[in-house]
């Protein structure tokens, strides 16, 4: 089964078996040289490792039902009645505040119309539209759109319809397979059955559905390449190929896309990493590691450091990307399937307010907000525990895996009316127990979420300069 974890880690390291060596394909059809060669798959690698990221996530969810992460098939809608748990490994940073329902849209026969139902004001719910590049091009929430009910067209790149009667607004994806990701806040363990009943009226169905006329032709059925972390070890581009079928090429990638033409990859081509000589075999995985060397000193630098929380704005749509591809693989591997910040902002951090990385097998940590001053939200805001290494959620004996906003009533607050929160592997006591989260005993990785962060002072935006500020961890004394 492939993880994105997996997929970080050997994109980066492709292990060269030695192979004799063949003519070069590249050499043979007289495509460019070695060293350009290879300056242009380091340059396809950035632009390419969000598609694939995202190309094996469909192929998880909506295609190879033994994937272990299977939802449902191709335009069928599956909710989760459970927030995610350490067996949850198809993203990594998985959401825990809120139970997920997906859809995996495949817009190439038809519209599809997704309808929601009437929500309590009090309670947040988002429904994130994001397509093959990885682009956020809509949404539909509390947020965005309140909480009436109605029904929502989603189309395709070719669709240049009317917008039907009955229909609130109409969103145009880039590719023509495409994500719906919904969240729906649950208050606490309890509150489940009320959001199952939320969930009961999320709806998806084709257009001519919708308006009751005759269906159009099915389209084609697809034979995708399976998404195995063996294949993607042993060529990369290949998967690229694979997952360029499905992303029709846009005036921003036009260039990119030329390139990679050059050495072999692209819609119907077939990338052999076999084929190419022991040089090149030599130079594409030097591109590839300097590719990744690139994302990750992006990510390393991309934020603003706040009190050693990394604090920036890198999800958003085909415009506010233009054309960055180092900025757009950063977010895809920082946390794939993240929203726009004035959606929900996702500080992070590997280090203590020292800069010192975090480790619970060496220290107890606390986190403390000041009176006053917890995170500025218009939903809710939580703080997340995961695996420093596989950026997973950890396996602990009290199953929490976060602390919300929605627990604070059973939190205790400190004499000063601040709140302290244990970060550490052991139990703080059972009189601190309710504000513990338990950590690895190993190295830490935190991601605190602002869902729907207000805009007013004080807040968290705009991104990494707004007048509130996460407060540092400190190594417990």
């Amino acid at each position: 089964m492939l993880t994105k974890r997996d997929l970080l880690r050997s994109t980066a390291a492709i292990a060269a078996s030695a192979v004799i060596a063949r003519p070069s394909l590249l050499m043979a059809q007289s495509h460019p040289g070695i060293i350009e060669a290879k300056d242009i798959a380091e340059e396809g690698f950035i632009y390419g490792l969000p598609l694939v990221m995202i190309y094996a996530v469909m192929q998880e969810f909506a295609v190879d039902k033994n994937s272990g992460q299977f939802k449902a098939p191709f335009n069928e809608i599956n909710n989760m009645h459970h927030v995610a748990s350490p067996a949850d490994t198809a993203v990594i940073t998985p959401n825990s505040d809120t139970p997920y329902s997906f859809i995996w849209l495949d817009l190439r026969a038809e519209p599809m119309v997704i309808s929601v139902p009437v929500i309590e004001k009090d309670r947040y719910y988002s429904v994130q539209l994001i397509d093959c590049n990885t682009y956020n091009y809509g949404y539909i929430g509390t947020r965005a759109t309140g909480t009436e009910p109605g029904d929502y067209l989603v189309v395709g790149p070719d669709w240049k319809g009317e917008t039907p009667s009955g229909i609130k607004k109409v969103f145009q994806s880039t590719t023509p397979f495409t994500l719906a990701l919904i969240r729906t806040q649950l208050f606490n363990p309890d509150d489940m059955p009320n959001v199952e009943k939320i969930q009961a009226g999320y709806k998806a169905q084709p257009l001519s559905g919708f308006l009751k006329t005759p269906a159009p032709p099915a389209a084609a059925t697809i034979e995708f390449l399976p998404a195995t972390t063996a294949g993607i070890k042993d060529n990369f581009f290949q998967y690229l190929d694979a997952a360029l079928q499905f992303v029709p090429e846009t005036a921003r990638d036009k260039e990119i896309r030329a390139k990679l033409a050059r050495i072999g990859i692209g819609p119907g081509k077939t990338f052999d990493f076999k084929e190419l000589s022991l040089e090149h075999k030599a130079e594409i995985l030097v591109a590839m590691k300097q590719g990744n060397d690139k994302v990750d000193k992006w990510l390393a630098s991309g934020n603003k450091d706040i009190n050693g929380w990394n604090v920036g704005s890198f999800f958003g749509d085909e415009a506010f990307y233009n054309g960055d591809w180092v900025m757009r693989a950063g977010a895809a591997k920082g946390g794939l399937l993240g929203n726009d910040a004035v959606e929900a902002m996702y500080p992070y951090t590997r280090t203590d307010a020292a800069g010192a990385p975090l480790d619970g097998s060496k220290h107890n940590y606390t986190l403390t907000f000041p009176a006053g001053q917890l995170p500025p939200v218009n939903a809710f805001w939580s703080v997340t525990m995961y695996d420093g290494k596989s950026q997973l959620l950890v396996k602990n004996p009290i199953n929490r895996y976060l602390i919300n906003s929605p627990m604070l009533p059973e939190m205790k607050k400190d004499a000063d009316g601040s709140l302290t929160l244990y970060l550490q592997k052991d139990s703080p006591g059972a009189d601190k127990e309710s504000n513990w989260l338990p950590a690895p005993d190993d190295k830490i990785y935190l991601v605190m979420r602002l869902y729907w962060p207000k805009t007013e002072a004080p807040s968290i935006l705009p991104a990494g300069e707004g007048t509130w500020q996460p407060p540092g961890i400190t190594v417990a004394e």
